[in-house]
């Protein structure tokens, strides 16, 4: 049977082992979570909430004040928007070719192939939401250099099959397997470096521009006619309460729904058409829609409300960094 899969925000299950920087002072306290698709984690101990390969993943970083996400790049898309709190975002060879701050609700898509990170700012725990391209995401996650050479020295080792290694647990690379090598110093100097003022106009979008230009109808914030033009196998809409209307529709494409601000009520129809089900949508909720269920969005309380719409486009690339 068609039907939505729901993951609300208080069931999300976190993963504190999931990258290699898991035992790095300072990266150590971040947590990890895997909501829809396989996901870029490194830890079997990942647990996945919906397995649907929709042509994008949807997956989120819950960090505490002062807590880094190290610097680290893909080959596909990377799109993030900040569900709790404030977020400072670095891009660069080493973390200083330019950064920005997102506030709740701001967009960012980082080009492919610019080694990024991200900490929380804020003063209390943060929440970013996080949608990678692909089914397989590209192969994972290319870490700098340093993330690696670090992460060594606090008993953490990559293999080059993507698995993760605990040698303070007493895991060891197994048999015929090396670690992943680190990226040549030839790759290292074709990774761009991104002054702030070539990225801050075409990649981000605030949240409070967003909503204004919601009024009337849906914000297209990224794809093709988007206010970010990228075509990364994703396009992105933000509603809200004025933007939709309550009639039922369809969507040929899967569509994922991620709840900014407010409370919306989802209703489908079964596939015997003989009655409805509802249910309301919390902030942090996130919902996947299947092609071809008839459905319904409405905002249930007065007030600020907000959703995220993605769906899914053929396009797979990405937008990368030219120069």
């Amino acid at each position: 049977m068609l039907q939505p899969q729901i993951v609300g925000y208080g069931e999300l299950i976190p993963c504190r082992s999931a990258f290699i920087d898991a035992h790095t002072p300072g990266s150590d306290q971040k947590e990890n979570f895997t909501i829809i698709g396989a996901g870029v984690a490194e830890s079997p101990d990942q647990h996945v909430h919906i397995a649907a390969t929709p042509g994008f993943n949807i997956g989120a970083a819950g960090q505490p004040p002062g807590c880094i996400n190290s610097l680290h790049y893909h080959n596909t898309a990377e799109v993030f928007f900040v569900l709790k709190g404030r977020w400072r975002f670095f891009w660069g060879r080493n973390g200083d070719a330019g950064e920005v701050i997102l506030e709740e609700g701001d967009l960012f898509n980082i080009p492919t192939r610019i080694f990024r990170g991200f900490e929380n700012v804020g003063t209390d725990y943060g929440m970013i939401m996080a949608m990678l391209g692909g089914d397989d995401s590209g192969g994972g996650v290319i870490w700098a250099p340093q993330v690696l050479d670090e992460a060594e020295k606090h008993g953490l080792v990559l293999g080059e099959s993507g698995v993760l290694y605990d040698t303070k647990k007493g895991q060891q690379l197994p048999a015929g397997e090396c670690a992943v090598e680190k990226i040549t110093a030839a790759e290292l100097a074709s990774i761009a470096e991104v002054p702030v003022e070539n990225i801050v106009p075409d990649y981000l979008a605030r949240y409070w521009d967003m909503m204004a230009l919601a009024k009337h109808k849906p914000c297209a914030v990224l794809g093709e006619n988007g206010l970010i033009k990228d075509k990364p196998g994703f396009e992105v809409e933000l509603l809200n309460r004025n933007s939709i209307s309550t009639a039922p529709y369809v969507n040929a494409q899967h569509e994922v729904l991620i709840v900014m601000k407010g409370h919306w009520q989802l209703i489908w129809q079964d596939e015997s058409q003989e009655q409805s089900q509802s249910v309301v949508l919390n902030p942090g909720d996130t919902c996947w829609v299947p092609p071809g269920l008839s459905h319904s969005l409405s905002a249930t309380m007065s007030g600020e409300s907000s959703i995220y719409r993605i769906c899914n486009t053929l396009d797979t690339a990405g937008l990368t960094w030219q120069g």
